[in-house]
Parts: C-alpha cells; structure tokens; sequence
C-alpha cells in the first residue's frame, strides 16, 4: 500500500512509533525514523526492518521539539531519501500530577514535546509537500485530547492542541493536495502500560466495549490506511482508535 514512498516518524524506537514503522516497512514504505538517545538500538532496528523488508530504513538521534533540529532533520532526510511522502508526529512524553503539584517544568516539558514538536516538524516537511502538491501528514493524539483526565492537564492540553492543529492544517494545505489527519488512540498495550498493577489493568479494560486494550498493530494499521491512497479524500478527521471507550 506504500510502495516506492517515504515515511518519517518521530520517535519509532518503541511502543505505538516502532508499531507503525513495522507495518508501514511491511507495506514497502522506506523508512526515516527519530530516536532519543539509544543509538545501539537503534541501529538494530535499521538493521532489522530492512533486512525482513527489503525497504531503505535510517533512524536519526533528533529532539523534535526543537526547531532547529527539526528543520535541519528534514533537509536530511530529503537528501538521504529523495523526498518525503508521509510524516507520523508520534513523539511523546507523560509527565502526570495533579495541577497543584504540577511544575512550570513538568507543564513545558510535556507541551514541547508533544505539541510544539508537531509544529516544528510540520513547518519542516512542508517545503517538500507543497513542491510535490502531494503528502500525508498524521498526527498521535489521545483520546484524552478529547475527554481531559485527571492528573494529565499539560497531557490532555498537548494531545487537544494536536486536534486543532489538525484541522487547521487540513484547511490550508488541502488545495495543495496535501492531506492532515489525526489518530486518537485509547488504551494500548505497549512496554509503558506493561508495567501497570493488573488491578489497574482491569480497571481501564472494563471501560472498554470491545473488552481489551489494542495492539500497536491497531494504531498502525489506522496509520497505514491514512497514510495511503485508500484515503485520498480524507482530511482534518480525527480517528479514535479505542476499542468504543469514546464515542
């Protein structure tokens, strides 16, 4: 379904971003992809995708909520791959207390890396989206984006943001053909829930219709479909993908 085109996602080391860049390598995307700090690992990420897959994969040590970076990553990424199709603005970070207890720092930390990362990274592909009057612009909300949470307030305000930046996008790039849509996903099975009490676990599960937490496959396979030419009349939507905990 992605065949001969190229993906960047931010922050695809683990969890929800490593999800996507699996499917995506498997449907014959080539892959850029970001990560914080474990270069060994990432490495063998590169190694791995492309070996199974036959596709290009990179991955690059870059702090998406810096602009510069950002900037100076896109330009790389042209000219390591040749252009840029799809970008996934999946980097994020949780930093969860109550707003009394909240830090100026805990607030910033979690708004630029999550939001403003989006920002940086969009404005960055651009050049190259509206040069090939063509592209796919996803980006990872939350379903708390659209419900708020107790004790996630610099969360909850990072993953709204991402919604409205969306649909902003959505209006100014669609005459260039150039598509922005949004994911929501609800309770996903990655390393970070892993590590959750099972009383927890079964706290959140039971809230859920479909009575499960979803895969990253699940994500993923949401991703790919707005991703690829299934969707080219698709823009400005936000998708959740929550097993019916939000409707």
């Amino acid at each position: 379904m992605l065949k001969g085109k190229t993906s960047l996602i931010t922050g695809a080391s683990r969890g929800i971003g490593k999800g996507i860049a699996e499917v995506f390598a498997k449907n014959g995307s080539n892959i850029a992809f970001t990560f914080a700090s474990s270069v060994e690992k990432a490495k063998a990420f590169e190694e791995e995708l492309s070996a199974k897959y036959g596709v290009k994969v990179k991955g690059y040590q870059s702090d998406a909520s810096d602009y510069n970076a950002a900037m100076a990553l896109a330009d790389q990424v042209v000219a390591d791959f040749g252009s840029i199709d799809v970008l996934i603005n999946n980097a994020g970070i949780t930093r969860d207390t109550l707003l009394m207890r909240m830090s100026e720092e805990q607030w910033d930390e979690v708004i630029n890396t999550n939001l403003k990362s989006t920002f940086n990274l969009t404005k960055a592909c651009l050049k190259t989206f509206l040069k090939n009057r063509a592209g796919s612009i996803i980006n990872m909300s939350s379903i708390v984006g659209l419900t708020g949470n107790a004790g996630q307030s610099n969360y909850a305000a990072s993953k709204a943001g991402m919604i409205g930046f969306t649909k902003s996008m959505a209006k100014e790039l669609g005459s260039r053909n150039v598509r922005c849509n949004a994911i929501a996903p609800g309770f996903i099975e990655t390393e970070m829930t892993a590590s959750l009490d099972a009383d927890v676990k079964k706290q959140w599960i039971d809230t859920i219709p479909l009575k499960r937490g979803g895969s990253t496959d699940d994500v993923a396979n949401a991703c790919l479909f707005l991703a690829s030419d299934m969707s080219t009349y698709i823009t400005g939507q936000t998708l959740n993908v929550c097993g019916g905990m939000v409707i």
